[in-house]
């Protein structure tokens, strides 16, 4: 009877159904587990010839396959960050050493003593090296070759910061001293790094320009001399002679000392008090400490002096007394009249009474005072409305009578400190740095020197225009500062100093943003990766690098991948050899750092199917039972 041997395929099919049953339950907690399932197909014993009757019997059951579903586990995190998983599909790559390749879902990884990263069972994961550049090399055993970051000297600082323009530049001190605050307006320190990882500090003071000039006075002048770098000739000499008592803005002496390329820009008038033996030399506002003018021969120079940079008018009284009944006007506003017989004092008083009227006509003024010494009226413009022109220029007139007061006596106002600011940069606090101060014209030598740089704010909108003699217009590039000197264990290094984005807004002075690229040596305190599957290591320096990217496998059949044990696959012909990318790459899924792909076993669902693999088993049994039976009642007859 064939029926003894269907029951038989049926009990080893159930057999076979328990089996894989059993060891899907038996993995429930495995990561990276595949659940399998029993596929089942019936068996037909059917002659060549005479075949196609539909009056048949089966002849049992046998296993066609016992297929894995690849379907995703769930992903839960761990506190590892080598443990990884696969969110999508692909399979880790891994390599036991000895050519032996395998596939796995199970992302619990670990580093062996070399520095290499395996699975539990010691086989090496796969992944792209990289380069020096970041280019992606073969793939290969991934490592973790880098266990320090060496030092890097700093190279460049971006630093912004605002400075408030309430600030009064008037209240400074009139003599710079670096580690006097009342000299200088604000100040910032930004941390560095020298070549072999010590660590230093820049601190940067910001003295505004004050509303002074400085000015030198010279002696002593010959033909054949040198100012500045410019040969004085006998033509020079007759100039200055003749411009004696005035003030000299132009001429070929004067084009000649203050040419922009062979001469010194800085020099805003010459002012001639007897002849070419004494004379002042008066520098822009701009230039609030400026070096003594370079000079060589028998002109001898004194040091530097200051006055303000305002504007003034003086009005020497020449007629005293007057003779006759006198009314003036200054600036719209008239004075009360003065009898005959006024003294200069007198006028001087009257004057003086009406100053508050006058101020209030004429806000570019400062101040209209008397000078009972020289007995004149001298009007002061305020010091930041620059050089005035003659025609809005204040006068003395008389209405009724004769002035008594002689043509005025002008010194030009020079407005052009306004916004602008020394920069210092110090190492530690102490060495004065290199940060692009050119020499001094007629300086011997070349290059640039210790000392302060021009910075300049549009005073009417707050934004730079302009760092070291470089103007440039709002959104414009900024040109950088050059600071060389800051490293003292490597004195070629130089770092670029950015200060885009500083302003002078009418708001606390603060540091807007402070970065810098040097780093002192780290020890490797951990290793990360990303969502696109880049290992990354950190050090305690702060540093990050790119050690290496995981190399993620798919297949065209994954169903026909072999089962390898320990939660691996091998490739066979039917699942095709595997096509490896990165992650987040086609069809592969991204990288989880920190996270295991637990098994896709549901335990409910195989209980289930328990029972029925156990009732199938029972059923079958039943069939073998019957058949002895009638085998049995067939013997006895």
């Amino acid at each position: 009877m064939a029926g003894f041997n269907t029951a038989v395929t049926g009990l080893k099919a159930a057999t076979t159904d328990l089996d894989v049953t059993g060891n899907n339950i038996a993995n429930a907690s495995t990561v990276g587990f595949k659940s399998s399932r029993t596929e089942f197909g019936d068996i037909y014993a059917t002659a060549v010839v005479g075949a196609g009757s539909s009056n048949v019997a089966g002849a049992g059951v046998t296993v066609t396959d016992i297929a894995q579903d690849f379907q995703a586990g769930t992903i839960e995190f761990t506190n590892n960050n080598l443990d990884l998983a696969i969110n999508g599909s692909g399979f880790f790559q891994l390599d036991d050493g000895q050519g032996g390749t395998t596939y796995t879902r199970a992302g619990s990884f670990e580093l062996d003593k070399n520095g290499f990263i395996v699975s539990k069972t010691g086989n090496f994961l796969q992944g792209y090296g990289l380069d020096s550049e970041g280019n992606r090399l073969p793939i290969g055993n991934l490592a973790v070759t880098q266990k320090e970051s060496p030092p890097k000297a700093t190279e460049e600082i971006d630093l912004s910061f605002n400075i408030d323009s309430r600030e009064d530049a008037a209240e400074l001190l009139p003599d710079y001293d670096k580690d006097e605050p009342g000299s200088f307006t604000y100040s910032t320190t930004v941390r560095t790094f020298d070549s072999l990882g010590n660590e230093h500090t820049i601190k940067f003071n910001m003295a505004e320009a004050r509303p002074y000039q400085a000015q030198q006075q010279l002696t002593g002048l010959v033909a054949g001399d040198t100012i500045s770098g410019v040969s004085v000739t006998a033509a020079h000499i007759a100039e200055l002679d003749a411009a004696a008592g005035t003030s000299l803005t132009s001429g070929t002496f004067f084009d000649a000392l203050t040419d922009p390329v062979t001469g010194d820009p800085r020099i805003k008038s010459i002012e001639v008090t007897t002849d070419s033996s004494d004379f002042i030399i008066r520098f822009k506002s701009e230039f609030p400490e400026p070096d003594l003018v370079q000079v060589s021969g028998t002109v001898a120079v004194t040091e530097a002096t200051e006055i303000t940079a305002n504007e003034t008018y003086d009005f020497d009284i020449t007629t005293s007394p007057i003779a006759a009944d006198l009314v003036l006007e200054i600036g719209g506003i008239t004075i009360p009249a003065l009898t005959a017989g006024s003294t200069d004092d007198q006028i001087g008083a009257a004057i003086t009474a009406s100053e508050a009227k006058i101020l209030d006509a004429n806000p570019t003024v400062e101040s209209v005072i008397y000078d009972n010494v020289n007995k004149s009226i001298r009007i002061t413009y305020k010091a930041e409305a620059g050089d005035i022109v003659s025609s809005q220029a204040l006068t003395i007139t008389a209405s009724t009578g004769s002035s008594p007061f002689a043509a005025p006596v002008v010194k030009e106002g020079d407005n052009s400190f306004q916004g602008v600011y020394r920069m210092y940069a110090y190492l530690n606090g102490t060495e004065q740095l290199d940060i692009g101060k050119a020499l001094d014209p007629g300086e011997a030598g070349s290059g640039t020197e210790p000392g302060p740089i021009l910075v300049k704010f549009n005073p009417s909108n707050g934004l730079l225009t302009g760092i070291n003699g470089d103007q440039f217009s709002a959104g414009a590039i900024v040109p950088s500062i050059t600071i060389q000197g800051a490293d003292p264990a490597d004195s070629t290094t130089v770092i670029e100093l950015d200060i885009t984005n500083t302003t002078q807004f009418a708001s606390a002075s603060i540091v807007k943003a402070s970065a810098q690229d040097g780093y002192t040596k780290g020890d490797l305190i951990g290793v990360t990766f990303s969502s696109t599957g880049e290992m990354v290591a950190s050090f305690s320096n702060g540093q990050n690098q790119d050690l290496g990217v995981v190399a993620i496998a798919t297949f065209e059949n994954q169903s026909g991948l072999q089962p390898a044990g320990d939660t691996e696959w091998t490739a066979t012909l039917t699942s095709g050899d595997a096509i490896v990318n990165p992650p987040g790459t086609g069809l592969n899924g991204t990288l989880q750092s920190a996270a295991l792909e637990q098994s896709n076993v549901d335990l409910s669902a195989e209980l289930v199917s328990l029972i029925e693999a156990q009732r199938n088993f029972q059923a079958n049994s039943k069939t073998l039972e019957t058949l002895n039976t009638v085998t049995q009642n067939i013997l006895q007859i």
